[in-house]
């Protein structure tokens, strides 16, 4: 397990994120009121470990994050007005 000083996200923490995340790995990363688990979400079995690790129903729903809605559209047919 690597962690990173909250306080100084140095370019080795970001190599480290981005090496654990191409091998299938799991990362935690804060947000403004938790933490949330991330993986790369085009990984079946990230995404499994994922569902594993949260003890998650897999008919339900996850969030999926992305740089912009166009990155989007390569996963889903539309993205519907209520979005924006």
């Amino acid at each position: 397990m690597h962690s990173i000083n909250d306080n100084e996200l140095l370019q080795a923490d970001l190599t480290a994120c981005v090496r654990t995340l191409r091998e299938g790995g799991l990362i935690l990363y804060p947000t403004d009121t938790i933490w949330g688990i991330g993986c790369d979400a085009t990984s079946d079995e990230a995404v499994r470990r994922v569902y594993a690790l949260k003890q998650r129903a897999d008919h339900k729903a996850m969030l999926t994050l992305a740089d912009s809605p166009g990155r989007m559209m390569g996963y889903v047919d539309a993205i519907p007005d209520i979005a924006w």
